[in-house]
């Protein structure tokens, strides 16, 4: 510290006093790294692997320093030490330096931690397992190449025999390092299945611990979304029902990754849809609709419902009959929605409006719809309405007639044809009775009807 002179004023000092704290910080990580490389004593190695793990779990700048002051091999090579607690406090710090980003999760697999971080899984310590499980999932989930590495090192195997293990923090730690490889491609997705951790692996989604249950909703999301295969594979197993009744239990954020995975499933094709449908998970997406008080839960349901009923008349209907639609355009509306609850609100809404041909589930919003969502309604009824009889005489006995009359269309416009033809399909002085302001022409008519005497 001899060395630091004030440069002059309050900023000088600050300066000064900044840059000798930085470099005694420095000196530390550097004094840390050589205990942890040349140290035989396993207290002082697991002490130095703390202070790297403390200083590296910061910030991807703070953990760049700790790479650049040569502790990663040192970290490395206590991987091999005889001590498990020195394992698991080097495991923890290379999992620490790996997490904030890709340059130095690559950084740490170029160390050599890979094969010796799937080496300690192995071992009996479950405390040790915890750690390194968690490594490998932090490692895994920057990049498809990094993942592959992970797998390329036989990780899945061995994280997949920890499914049911009894312990709740090491499964945590194995679901997650199991969806964060399946996430990146499909190749690696399927790698993951085949080490045949289906069906076995729902019954986790019961698991007295929220963390488990959330993570093995979040593996199965990652599979799903991939491929129609892979979603049909889950489909068979059981996945979701076993999904719809994790959602059913779960609250907040816990439910998210099993409403996407409905949404993913449903986005793939009709018969996967139906699946969903049969399964009813229509009505517990309507739960979580109106239920929900953060909007990203919302958003994700109105998106997951949108997946579901945009496919044909059937799905919709399905989604109308849980009468969410209302539901959707409220939410669209409401000033305090954010702006994604109301993007994914109004998209939803118009999939579902345009294969929708149950008319008691489009007429509410008859009323409610501003011009660019109610456009899709009331094309929906000009389509049905020319068809069906028994359509056409609830709709005036319902006010929808009156309701259409009650609408200011652009002559010309696409809205305006609907309504054209909707007016078609009654008779000319039905139309005329509903119109507004046929009361007065009717009074006018008492007023100037002279009677015959």
């Amino acid at each position: 510290m001899g060395g630091c002179r004030d440069g002059g004023g309050f900023a000088g000092r600050q300066s000064v006093q900044w840059r000798c704290a930085y470099n005694d910080f420095v000196c530390d990580v550097r004094v840390a790294a050589v205990v942890l490389k040349y140290e035989t004593r396993r207290f002082y190695k697991k002490a130095a692997a703390f202070v790297l793990r403390a200083v590296a779990k910061h910030s991807p700048e703070l953990a760049q320093a700790v790479v650049d002051c040569g502790a990663l091999d040192a970290l490395v090579i206590s991987l091999e030490e005889f001590d498990p607690g020195v394992k698991e406090a080097a495991a923890w710090a290379l999992g620490y330096i790996a997490r904030h980003n890709g340059e130095l999760s690559q950084a740490v697999v170029d160390a050599g931690a890979i094969p010796l971080l799937v080496l300690c899984i192995q071992e009996p310590e479950v405390a040790l397992k915890r750690i390194a499980a968690s490594a490998l999932s932090d490692i895994s989930k920057h990049s498809p190449e990094l993942a592959q590495t992970v797998v390329d090192a036989g990780a899945i195997a061995h994280l997949s025999q920890m499914i049911l293990n009894p312990d709740a923090k090491l499964k945590r730690q194995v679901f997650s390092a199991l969806s964060q490889i399946s996430k990146h491609s499909v190749d690696l997705a399927e790698m993951v299945v085949e080490a045949e951790i289906f069906p076995a692996v729902l019954t986790c989604l019961k698991d007295p611990d929220e963390y488990v249950k959330k993570n093995v909703a979040t593996l199965i999301r990652e599979i799903t979304k991939h491929t129609p295969e892979l979603s049909q594979l889950i489909v068979n197993a059981g996945g979701v029902a076993a999904v719809i009744d994790y959602i059913g239990d779960s609250r907040g954020n816990v439910r998210l990754p099993g409403i996407m995975m409905l949404g993913y499933v449903a986005a793939h094709s009709e018969n996967l849809a139906m699946a969903v449908i049969v399964s009813k998970g229509v009505p517990q997406l309507a739960i979580c609709l109106s239920e929900e008080p953060e909007d990203h839960i919302k958003a994700a349901t109105a998106w997951a419902l949108g997946q579901i009923g945009r496919h044909t008349p059937e799905h919709a209907r399905a989604v109308a009959v849980a009468n969410v639609l209302p539901r959707m355009l409220s939410l669209y509306m409401e000033s305090e929605s954010s702006e994604d609850l109301q993007v994914k609100a109004k998209k939803a809404l118009k999939s579902i409006l345009q294969k929708c041909t149950y008319l008691p589930g489009l007429e509410p919003l008859l009323h409610e719809a501003p011009p660019n969502i109610l456009k899709h309604v009331v094309g929906q009824f000009s389509k049905v309405l020319p068809h069906d009889s028994k359509a056409r005489r609830l709709f005036v006995t319902s006010g929808g007639l009156r309701k259409i009359q009650e609408i200011k269309s652009e002559p010309g416009s696409v809205l305006q044809e609907y309504i054209n033809s909707i007016n078609n399909c009654y008779p000319e002085e039905i139309v005329r009775y509903y119109s507004p302001g046929y009361s007065d022409t009717l009074l006018e008519r008492v007023d100037h009807y002279q009677p015959v005497m």
